[in-house]
């Protein structure tokens, strides 16, 4: 089963990108590249070169220049063809028609695919990606995920959704767990007791987790906010794995697994939600990730799951939507600071505050915005369930109930008439990012948009008359009026849901970040994410919101 590879923190990118920015590099890598880098192959050994001695001819060329060669050649033949992955023509085509309309003549696959290539083959020349560059897997064959049953490049739409491989019985799944590489032992960790496990998975991540591509930014998962992420409805300790030094019993590799039902169109699949795989920067030659991989599969195979879906801000074999993050600026200062956003030619920070400055008040206050109670809970979870029905790939069993620690602001709206009460749901989680080795703050405060949702949807063509937009537009508005009263520095969002219906409006701006979603062991159609499918829009075809 696959982890997710959680998606650094993205930057909020300028409006006009230059001619040769590449759509690869700004998608936003995890931390830990992950199984596909740990199960790539290993480097070969060097050559020693061996001169030619004067009475044997003419030189020939050493071994070693043969080699590097050879490298370059391997690189230049990886580029021919048709080798870039639909994914990521797909991602470039979708940004290109946003920022120059659906008829611009540069918004045509084949062009996009050949200038693709030719960046990817300036990287290989370059040392930044390839052979002999960090990025390897770049342009490597995803040999890891070759292993694994989940849809692969160049595979035909299927007509029928269905697993890829079937269910076993219990007695039929490897009972033992994989073996690790010496010096290393299993730990479940089950985080109710004793309180340091929690601990442990919180310091492993605040140090070794998701960052940006230029190290500048990574998340930090707070004690509470693990909890809350563990521990929904339904968790299973065996599914809080952890890897750790078998002399001093330091925790140094972990994946966690939470069920989910998720609905595929109109299939139903009880799965799990892959996330939160780290292993120790120190550690990344150790080949962990894909033993944490298997091991975490044999797990959930043992009570009988077979599906997973996760999230990674890198293309893998192969993803079923692809979300693009926007992010709607509070603090001006603070962002322009940090270089999370800059400073446009033709504005001033003054200007900026001004031009993103809010309401003191959320503007349905007056309607009858309040916090969530116990009392709600029942119809606010029936108006969540038929709205999200209705719109994209999962939903969380977990309860939508207020959390400790503030981890999660949940709020309701309900309006009474003369002949019924019309409810709304607004859900806004807490993540912050550290701060790498800024001289002035350590901490991005950053709130995301969790769930919401209207029973406007249900009115009789509700979104041809524009009624859905407005009323989903005022609870994102008044979200993101919540988070600046909170203090937090910037609200971000995913090209998911209605989402698309209102970001711009709102004035979010587009990230640097992509989220590719896929599902383990399951083949569908694409679903709509930041571009539109066949039968359904922009962002409509994903329902869940992963951690």
């Amino acid at each position: 089963m696959a982890q997710r590879f959680g998606t650094g923190p993205a930057r909020l990118t300028p409006k006009a990108p230059t001619n040769n920015e590449s759509t690869e590099e700004q998608t936003i890598m995890g931390a830990d590249r992950g199984a596909d880098d740990e199960s790539s192959s290993e480097s070969e050994p060097e050559v020693v070169p061996v001169a030619a001695s004067p009475e044997s001819g003419p030189s020939r060329p050493s071994k070693k220049k043969k080699k590097k060669r050879s490298k370059i050649a391997r690189a230049i033949s990886v580029l021919k063809g048709d080798d870039v992955p639909q994914a990521v023509v797909d991602q470039v085509v979708a940004k290109v028609k946003e920022e120059h309309g659906e008829n611009s003549p540069v918004a045509d696959e084949d062009a996009v695919r050949e200038v693709l290539k030719q960046l990817r083959l300036k990287d290989v020349a370059e040392g930044k990606v390839g052979f002999g560059g960090k990025n390897q897997k770049d342009t490597g064959d995803h040999k890891f995920w070759a292993t694994q049953p989940v849809p692969h490049y160049g595979d035909e739409a299927p007509e029928e959704d269905g697993c890829i491989e079937p269910s076993r019985p219990r007695e039929e799944v490897r009972q033992d767990p994989y073996p690790l590489p010496k010096d290393f032992e299993w730990s479940i960790l089950d985080i109710t007791e004793p309180p340091r496990f929690l601990r442990e998975v919180y310091e492993l991540l605040s140090a070794n987790y998701v960052e940006d591509d230029q190290a500048a930014f990574r998340f930090q998962y707070t004690a509470e906010f693990l909890e809350w992420a563990l521990k929904p409805p339904g968790w299973h300790k065996e599914w809080h794995i952890g890897v750790r030094v078998s002399s001093n019993k330091k925790l140094v590799a972990f994946i966690s697994g939470v069920p989910i039902h998720v609905r595929v169109r109109k299939r139903d699949i009880h799965a799990v939600e892959i996330n939160y795989l780290c292993v120790h920067k120190k550690l990344r030659s150790k080949r962990l990730a894909p033993v944490l991989i298997k091991e975490i599969t044999r797990q959930c195979h043992l009570m009988g799951i077979f599906q997973a879906i996760y999230t990674a801000g890198v293309v893998i074999p192969t993803p079923i939507s692809t979300c693009r993050y926007y992010h709607r600026t509070l603090n001006v200062p603070k962002l322009v600071d940090v270089k999370f956003t800059y400073v446009p030619r033709d504005m001033t920070i003054a200007r900026m505050i001004r031009q993103f400055k809010l309401p003191s008040t959320p503007a349905l206050s007056r309607a009858g915005l309040r916090e969530m109670e116990e009392r709600d809970v029942s119809a606010e979870e029936d108006i969540r369930h038929h709205f999200l029905s209705g719109r994209g790939s999962g939903e969380k069993e977990a309860s939508t109930g207020r959390r400790s620690g503030q981890v999660v602001w949940t709020y309701v709206v309900e309006v009474k008439s003369a002949n019924a009460r019309h409810h709304r749901l607004l859900l806004v989680y807490a993540l912050p990012s550290t701060i790498v080795s800024h001289p002035r703050y350590n901490l991005l405060e950053a709130a995301y948009l969790y769930y919401y949702a209207s029973d406007t949807a249900f009115i009789e063509n509700a979104d041809d008359l524009g009624l859905l937009k407005r009323r989903l537009s005022e609870l994102a508005s008044d979200a993101v009026i919540v988070a600046d009263q909170a203090k937090f520095d910037v609200f971000n969002a995913l090209t998911l849901m209605d989402n698309p219906l209102f970001l711009q409006d709102l004035k979010f701006g587009s990230g640097d970040g992509l989220l590719n979603f896929y599902l383990y062991n399951w083949r569908s159609k694409a679903l709509a994410g930041m571009s539109a499918t066949e039968d359904k829009g922009a962002g409509r075809g994903v329902g869940v919101v992963m951690l």
